[in-house]
């Protein structure tokens, strides 16, 4: 067979502040032949996630920078299209960390690399949400972090988005009480109606920390015993000012600060008088966990009774404005990028 160009964005520049477009740059090159060992994946959809801005930095971070002048960073999933590898069949259904292109050439033998996955009952483009990686995190923070307790209060900011909204369904699966923060009414209608938290709270209708500690009182009326942060800023400072004796937070995001806006901690000291355990987490370090995670994930996606939303940009070209958008939170759900 022909073999086809691939396409391919690069991080081209360091943003300063906010990403722009002019950080990145489309480009056309050739796919090698495959070797022993090696194949070769169409990608069907490409993820976007917040932890891609902290990458792009060239300073300290859980992981090393981006490089310049390489293929962004994602994850990906697709088909395989040439197989020189004996597990691997033409056809066969993957998720993998392709990047931001369409095509990617695999060494599948490394552990990790590649993974198949079965579409009976599952859409292959949820294997990038809520049966991928934004679920693991959500199940890995939930469960490992803040152990809830039925009839516990569960609080979640971004509580709209691929990892937010997991957690509290999860949570509500374990008998809490599921109360979200999410940026306007539209979102915090879904959280309710569709996603069945509890409660949920519009951030953007909160001018203070006072006034969002006070709507956090009235929908969280026994206390918070466990949060999990994707936000940070305003958001973790209410909610310590509500939080019960022995409450947990998991610290899976810091949105508010990725652009290297200073997010001051307002009442350290609640953390002490209220002997809370606030713990961070990066998902990747735990992945003896994710089987169990995603059995759980794939078993009740597949059921129905675990619920997502996406939102989905066409073609690569539209990558850095989604990704753009995702960081300003205009997406609604899962942020994806189309490629076939």
């Amino acid at each position: 067979m022909t073999t086809p160009m691939n396409q391919q964005m690069l991080l081209v520049s360091r943003p300063s502040a906010e990403p722009t477009p002019a950080n990145f740059k489309l480009v056309q090159t050739a796919i090698p032949a495959l070797a022993d060992g090696e194949v070769l994946v169409r990608h069907h959809y490409l993820s976007l996630d917040p932890y891609m801005r902290g990458r792009m930095n060239e300073g300290k971070n859980y992981a090393a920078p981006q490089p310049l002048n390489a293929v962004m960073i994602g994850g990906t999933v697709g088909e395989v299209v040439q197989s020189r590898h004996e597990r691997f069949q033409v056809g066969d259904r993957v998720v993998g960390s392709g990047g931001w292109q369409l095509y990617s050439v695999v060494q599948a033998g490394q552990p990790g690399t590649l993974r198949k996955v079965d579409t009976t009952r599952v859409l292959l483009s949820a294997y990038l949400g809520a049966v991928g990686m934004p679920g693991v995190t959500a199940w890995y923070g939930l469960t490992q972090i803040i152990e809830p307790k039925a009839g516990e209060t569960i609080v979640v900011s971004a509580a709209s988005g691929a990892v937010g909204g997991v957690v509290g369904q999860l949570a509500k699966a374990r008998g809490c009480r599921a109360v979200g923060i999410a940026g306007g009414r539209e979102k915090c209608d879904y959280v309710v109606r569709e996603l069945g938290f509890d409660r949920c709270i519009d951030y953007k209708a909160m001018k203070s920390v006072d006034m969002l500690s006070a709507a956090l009182a009235e929908a969280c009326p026994q206390g918070i015993d466990g949060h999990f942060e994707n936000v940070g800023g305003i958001i973790l400072d209410s909610v310590m000012q509500r939080a019960n004796a022995f409450a947990r937070i998991a610290m899976c995001g810091m949105i508010a600060g990725y652009n290297g806006e200073p997010i001051p901690l307002a009442e350290p000291r609640l953390i002490l008088t209220s002997r809370m355990k606030v713990q961070g987490f990066i998902v990747s370090e735990h992945m003896q966990l994710w089987p169990q995670a995603l059995a759980e994930l794939a078993d009740r996606v597949g059921n129905g009774s675990l619920k997502y939303r996406e939102t989905v940009a066409e073609g690569l070209e539209d990558a850095p404005e989604a990704f753009i958008g995702l960081l300003k939170g205009r997406n609604f759900g899962k942020q994806l990028v189309k490629l076939v």
